[in-house]
């Protein structure tokens, strides 16, 4: 499991690589029309819209598909490493590859990760219900209780709209009134959170262009964030810039003077650890297409004629490669669909060659913090390698958690790989240090490590892999009668 030369070549080769996106920008758009419905200005019913928009709601329904299936990001061609990395988190319990939108309110209420003590904030992103919800609860919305006062209340707001083409609970998901006023239909931000962050950098999102909305409408929910100590309100790490570096300085700075010190502690190193999220704006803000201008509406919302004369965005949510003829030859005609896909194929494989050694590396941290703690390592010792797992995993899993697999930001994601691994092995370092003068045996420590990991990739039952991650010889130290502050 050691650090395999090909990260530092893929980083090299990052550099080298000539990016597709000479002839980028914004494609032609259809000619704007001027709009006014008759629905109602809170109007949140996603089916509501299918009237006026047939073409639209039409495209919309497609973030359906496939239809019923749910993957495990902890099967072994995926992410196996992931009950170890997040033990004593709720994303060790389950942690899937994402659906379509239209499947979110279903998914959040469903998954493993919520229970008693989730608080109104884990539904922010999932339902067009939540500004309503805002507006009644004020800022007692993001600390209520998720299972008792804000899920009851999302499904109240629909009650009596159900419709069997959007499933249980699609016509509340994430859709058509979260980005667009319903009775104009012109763009508009709806999750005080975003506004907040981009005031705080000065920027007035009332002002923005209408190129900036649709990216805008993206970044109200495809961002990193954590909750606010004082009262669980979502809030963005933006204050020093939207590299992951610039994020990890706030959180070791400002979040903490505000009380916000982790997201959780790990079971294994009691390391202090922080989760990513899901930061694509950020990300590619500062990569190739983002510094080009290109808006997230024109790879993902590509425009498409349905009925053979109509132009539209299209309304269905993915990868722009399930139609790379209209996203992606929109601006680079100059090459096929088939060899633009190859080039991003070849970015993802890299990008995930390189996730898996870093994680590998964390992995590792993890355990040897673990021995360190207890072979009885000082205190001052143990900390010191646990900000290095803590800083470590930050800038494996920002890159990890960002949907693109490293495409939206070759560059920028291979020197988060780059940061994750030094960090993670300095932790190794000052670890095997301590442990030698301990005279403690790191073959037995290798040998054990990798026991440990067999036996959670091993277990079949997804829901049951985090259990195997600690044992006799790497006990949960969050459990140990030791005192970890310094005398």
């Amino acid at each position: 499991m050691k650090l395999k030369v090909s990260l530092l070549l893929s980083l090299m080769l990052i550099t080298a690589l000539s990016l597709i996106i000479a002839a980028c920008g914004s494609p032609e758009e259809p000619e704007v029309r001027d709009i006014s419905t008759d629905l109602s200005e809170n109007e949140i019913i996603n089916h509501a819209f299918k009237e006026d928009f047939p073409l639209q709601y039409n495209s919309y329904l497609k973030n359906l598909e496939p239809s019923g299936k749910v993957t495990s990001k902890f099967i072994s061609d995926i992410e196996p490493n992931l009950p170890i990395l997040f033990n004593n988190y709720g994303f060790m319990l389950e942690y899937n590859k994402t659906r379509g939108h239209t499947n979110a309110v279903e998914d959040v209420n469903n998954i493993k990760r919520i229970n008693e003590s989730s608080i109104g904030s884990c539904m922010t992103c999932k339902s067009t219900a939540v500004p309503l919800l805002i507006e009644e609860m004020g800022e007692d919305y993001w600390g209520a209780s998720f299972r008792e006062e804000v899920f009851p209340r999302t499904v109240a707001l629909g009650e009596g709209h159900e419709v069997e083409e959007l499933g249980e609970y699609g016509h509340i998901s994430v859709g058509c009134s979260d980005c667009h006023n319903p009775q104009t239909m012109e763009l508009r931000i709806t999750r005080p959170s975003f506004v907040n962050a981009m005031e705080r950098q000065g920027i007035d999102v009332s002002e923005a262009s209408k190129n900036e909305m649709r990216s805008y409408v993206c970044a109200q929910c495809h961002v990193e964030y954590y909750f606010h100590p004082d009262n669980g309100k979502v809030t963005f790490p933006w204050d020093n810039g939207l590299k992951p570096e610039e994020m990890f300085e706030y959180k070791e700075n400002q979040a903490i003077e505000m009380g916000f010190d982790y997201d959780w502690e790990h079971s294994i190193s009691g390391a202090p650890m922080l989760k990513a999220q899901h930061p694509e704006f950020e990300i590619s803000s500062y990569g190739p297409h983002g510094e080009a201008g290109v808006a997230c509406a024109d790879c993902h919302m590509p425009y498409e004629r349905t009925d053979g004369r109509r132009k539209i965005s299209s309304h269905h949510w993915g990868s722009p490669l399930i139609n790379a003829e209209q996203s992606c030859r929109a601006c680079h005609s100059d090459k096929t669909a088939e060899e633009l896909k190859d080039r991003v194929y070849d970015i993802q494989r890299r990008h995930l060659d390189a996730m898996d050694e870093t994680q590998e590396a964390s992995v590792r941290a993890h355990y040897y913090v673990n021995r360190m703690i207890t072979a009885g390592a000082p205190d001052e010792k143990i900390e010191e390698a646990q900000y290095y797992v803590r800083k470590g995993q930050w800038f494996w899993d920002i890159i990890a958690a960002e949907n693109s697999d490293g495409f939206h930001n070759p560059q920028g994601g291979m020197d988060s790989m780059r940061m994750s691994s030094e960090a993670s092995h300095q932790a190794i370092y000052i670890a095997s240090n301590e442990l030698t003068k301990l005279d403690q045996d790191l073959d037995e420590l290798e040998s054990q490590i990798e026991e440990t990991v067999q036996s959670v990739y091993d277990e079949e039952d997804p829901y049951s892999k985090h259990e195997h991650a600690t044992n006799d010889y790497f006990p949960n130290v969050l459990e140990l009668d030791i005192n970890y502050e310094d005398e």
